[in-house]
């Protein structure tokens, strides 16, 4: 397996994986082209034989520097089992990109287990706290549409811990 930032000719396998891992949203293929292009520094693909089978995206905040927003994780059939998306963002902190992050946050709705558990086992990788409070709600940002969505919030990250993760 190869870890590696994305290129922008990834965008339609990148689209075609996250359709195949419901519960996610399908973002554009536009928004998946930009994210490898615009954001590669911020993303990461997981590629075996040729073929992607993982991806997480993710930025900085302008508003929070300090952050790191994990927008969306995506692990095919072939990839679970092997802590990719554990894996994965654990990289994605290594970059020089994400120097100075203090704290790692993204949304989850309620129900979706598996992203609660991802987040519960890298905060205790890190010897860190998770918060989870509600940021979008479903009738006032979603028009009862869409579930509310929870902010998970990890932090402070230790810098010594994530260097030790690294060098595993």
């Amino acid at each position: 397996m190869r870890f590696r930032k994305p290129a922008s000719t990834d965008g339609p396998a990148i689209t075609a994986l996250i359709a195949a891992c419901p519960p996610l949203d399908r973002n554009s293929r536009y928004c998946n082209l930009i994210q490898c292009a615009h954001f590669a520094d911020h993303c990461i693909v997981v590629e075996k034989n040729g073929r992607i089978i993982g991806w997480v995206s993710g930025y900085r905040p302008p508003s929070d520097p300090a952050a790191f927003f994990v927008w969306q994780v995506a692990v095919s059939t072939e990839g679970r089992g092997q802590r990719l998306a554990s894996r994965m963002i654990k990289e994605l902190l290594a970059r020089p990109a994400q120097k100075g992050v203090k704290r790692l946050i993204t949304t989850i709705t309620a129900d979706n287990d598996a992203s609660w558990a991802l987040f519960r086992g890298l905060a205790r990788d890190w010897d860190a706290e998770l918060e989870r409070q509600p940021l979008f709600e479903r009738e006032a940002h979603f028009a009862g549409v869409h579930a509310t969505e929870f902010e998970a919030r990890i932090g402070p990250l230790n810098d010594k811990k994530l260097q030790e993760e690294q060098a595993k």
